[in-house]
């Protein structure tokens, strides 16, 4: 029972669900029906709904119909009434197509002007449009037109501006057209070659830079030059307030900007032709031959391309190359004073420019960076220096390159680079200016010396005799009361001499000037130096012309009396230098000159010769000595030799006047000594084995005659007999053997006031052996002759006691 209610149910539920699709496909449109008719086959009671959708539709069907059958007449009359109307549509129609085929042919010509009218009106249209784009790309083309004419012209730094509002202002403008976009992908290109070719600009200048460095540097330290001739001048002058040029002074020329845009600036490589101009004509400012507008320029672009760092550090790399090649000087440099001023120039011409870059640029340069490249500049410019200046022989040469120096170092100065060292080295180079000198004036000596002809010089004239006392501080009251012709005591070297000294003075007082060295250091700088000319340099040429083995003894005593004269000049020697430096000889630290010192030892050594000399002159003389020792006659007159010997002694010692006492008698002594000694071996020589008598007496006349030369007194000062004691031993020995006096000697051997005192035992005995073989030899029937056998045992029996008394005198 109750599934059938249920089922009853069911079945009500899906009718009214047919019901209502069949509602909403009545009321719905067609093209939304499909998702009612979707619900349908969704279900599962399609069937009894197509039943219920067949019965509608003859519902439908059989409610048409009614409705037909109701209209029917109606229906048939609108029918009959449309046939007529379409006949008359037909009529109408036709009156239509002939009178739109009349309209269209009578309209065709105005067709066609309608449709010129139309094109025109569209030309128009495109045209305005065209203008109007126009009046927007024509800035720009022109903008860019202008930036290629700038480049063209190398107006690079425009051309970067005109760059800059090209792409900021103008493109954006009219970024949508291809060549705008053409342009936008040309910009980084542009920049680039503005970039490289101001860069190009930038080496040209450099390579240019690099070649004028010298000439750059020349007009500096010319420049230099003339304002210290200029200082020189105010300082001889009333002072009137001028001072030194500052360093402000150096950059008047730059006090106008470069203008950047000029063609000239555009298209010069970085120096100016400058002519040649007369040295009495204003020379022009280092920096007026340079033009810095390459590297503004090139500095501005790369600024405003944000490379900056990498321009400054190019910059830098660069110049540090160049520093190191302008700083490496040629080989030969030493050779000429050319080499040294060329390689000056040039660094001066580095330096010059890299100041003024400091003072015109913000930070392209720095202080730092100038500094680092002028330390490495002064170590390798002194190394050089030391290096090239050793190699200089000329002392002028050696000046030339100080005084070069020096402008070098005032150059710099200016631009305000320290440059103490470059000062410190010239006081080494001023060692080596002395060394020079010295080896110079060690040439003039000789010189000097080798030509002098070591006589007194003659004066004929008060003239002459003025002009002599003007080269060499002399007064001799006595001299100058003689009347002419009269001689000076010294020779013509000893007034070249003095004057070659001084002239030495004024050598080193050059080298000292400009050195800001004080008054006491260049005095002490100047004795030093002639301390060493006079103990050296003089000293060993005068002592080279005393050991030469030709020089003879009148030379030496005319070198003994010159030396005299000049020991005695350098008081006036010291005054000289007093004179030229101001400083007191009192003051203290200051060095004494040394000049007496070399004179005397010059002397002692000239002295020396003479001795020397004398005694070979002796020895040569006495080298013809031919004494017959066999003789048995007695002479009445002295050897010949020794008669030559005694008048060469005389006319010797009557040179020695002019000699000091002392040094005319030691060599006076000397030589007789010498003579004695000479003597004395010449008779007791091993190849004299025999001597007779007769030839005592002969030789006895030899040491009379040298003793009569000694009391004659040939030097005067000798008190009494003292130069005849030289002749002691002989005289002695001689009158032991001729007066045969040996008791006497035997007896009074050894006692204070013996009368040969001087024969000496040995001596004796020897001479004795001597005769004793000749009185056996000679004669040979002596034994058979009571006198002579008588004499020989007397002779032996002497020999005996002589012997004893030897060996006592030994023991």
């Amino acid at each position: 029972m109750d599934r059938g209610k249920m089922a009853e149910a069911e079945s009500l539920e899906t009718a009214a669900e047919h019901e209502r699709i069949l509602r909403e496909i009545e009321s719905t449109d067609t093209a939304c029906i499909g998702p009612t008719l979707r619900s349908v086959y969704d279900g599962e009671e399609h069937g009894r709904f197509m039943e219920k959708l067949e019965t509608r539709i003859r519902n439908h069907d059989r409610e048409i119909e009614k409705m037909c059958n109701f209209h029917y007449q109606g229906f048939v009359d609108s029918i009959t009434e449309l046939l007529k109307v379409r006949g008359e549509a037909q009529k109408l129609k036709n009156q239509v197509t002939d009178t739109n085929r009349k309209l269209q042919h009578e309209g065709k010509e105005l067709v066609i002007a309608m449709e010129e009218l139309k094109q025109c009106r569209l030309q128009q249209r495109n045209i305005s449009a065209t203008v109007d784009k126009l009046m927007l790309c024509l800035p720009v083309l022109e903008m860019y037109s202008k930036l290629r004419d700038q480049m063209k012209t190398k107006r690079h730094y425009p051309a970067l501006k005109t760059l800059e509002h090209l792409e900021h202002t103008y493109l954006p403008q009219v970024s949508h057209y291809r060549f705008c976009k053409v342009m936008v992908d040309n910009i980084p290109k542009l920049r680039e070659e503005i970039k490289d070719v101001s860069m190009s600009d930038l080496k040209d200048f450099l390579e240019s830079i690099r070649k004028h460095s010298d000439k750059i540097g020349e007009t500096a330290m010319k420049q230099a030059q003339q304002q210290r001739n200029l200082d020189n001048i105010v300082l001889q002058q009333p002072r009137i307030g001028s001072k030194r040029k500052s360093k402000k002074d150096a950059y008047t020329i730059f006090d106008t900007e470069i203008e950047s845009t000029s063609p000239k600036s555009e298209q010069d490589s970085g120096i100016l032709d400058v002519e040649d101009e007369e040295d009495d004509e204003e020379v022009p400012g280092a920096q007026d031959l340079v033009d810095f507008s390459p590297v503004y320029r090139c500095l501005h672009i790369y600024s405003v391309l944000g490379a900056r760092e990498t321009f400054e550090n190019y910059y830098r790399k660069q110049r540090r190359k160049q520093a190191r090649l302008v700083l490496q000087p040629p080989s030969n440099m030493h050779e000429t004073l050319d080499g040294y001023r060329k390689y000056f120039n040039q660094i001066v011409g580095f330096f010059v420019v890299e100041d003024h870059i400091l003072h015109t640029t913000q930070g392209l340069v720095n202080r730092a960076y100038i500094d680092e490249l002028w330390e490495m500049a002064l170590s390798k410019t002194i190394a050089a220096l030391r290096t090239h200046s050793s190699y200089c022989s000329d002392p002028n040469l050696v000046l030339d390159l100080k005084n070069l120096i020096v402008l070098f170092a005032d150059t710099l100065q200016v631009y305000g680079f320290p440059v103490n060292q470059l000062f410190d080295m010239l006081l080494e180079i001023r060692d080596q200016y002395s060394e020079t000198l010295l080896k110079k004036w060690a040439g003039i000596f000789r010189n000097i010396l080798d030509s002098d002809n070591y006589s007194p010089i003659p004066v004929t004239s008060e003239e002459m005799y003025k002009k002599v006392v003007g080269q060499f501080p002399f007064q001799d009251t006595e001299l100058e009361k003689q009347p002419f012709p009269k001689k000076f005591p010294f020779s013509e070297f000893v007034p070249k001499v003095y004057n070659q000294i001084k002239e030495f003075i004024y050598a080193c007082l050059k080298f000292s000037e400009d050195l800001h060295l004080s008054s006491t250091e260049v005095d002490d700088m100047i004795r030093k130096s002639t301390n060493l000319l006079l103990t050296r340099t003089l000293s060993n040429s005068l002592q080279n012309v005393i050991k030469r083995k030709n020089i003879g003894l009148t030379e030496l005593v005319q070198i003994i009396i010159n030396t005299t004269h000049l020991e005695k000049s350098c008081k006036y020697l010291e005054e000289f230098i007093t004179n030229i430096t101001n400083v007191l000889p009192e003051t203290v630290h200051t060095t004494k000159l040394y000049g007496t010192t070399t004179f005397k030892d010059a002397r002692h050594a000239a002295e020396e010769e003479i001795y020397t000399n004398l005694n070979q002159k002796i020895d040569q003389f006495l080298q013809l000595a031919d004494y017959d020792w066999m003789t048995g006659d007695l002479g009445n007159k002295a050897s010949d030799y020794l008669v030559d010997l005694i008048a060469f002694l005389r006319s010797t010692f009557a040179v020695f006047t002019h000699l000091p006492g002392k040094v005319a008698q030691t060599a006076c002594m000397s030589a007789c000594k010498h003579l004695a000694t000479s003597l004395m071996q010449l008779l007791l020589e091993a190849e004299v084995r025999q001597l007779t008598l007769g030839a005592l007496q002969q030789f006895n006349l030899d040491v009379r005659e040298c003793e009569q030369f000694a009391r004659s007194g040939p030097v005067p000062g000798f008190q009494e007999d003292t130069l005849q004691l030289a002749f002691i031993d002989l005289r002695q020995l001689l009158d032991l053997f001729i007066q045969w006096d040996w008791s006497t000697y035997l007896a009074d051997y050894g006692q204070p006031n013996c009368k040969y005192l001087r024969v000496n035992p040995v001596t004796a005995l020897t001479l004795l052996e001597k005769m004793k073989d000749t009185s056996r030899k000679n004669n040979m029937f002596a034994q058979f002759r009571k006198n002579e056998r008588d004499k020989q045992k007397l002779i032996d029996t002497v020999a005996k006691q002589l012997r004893a008394l030897i060996s006592t005198h030994h023991s």
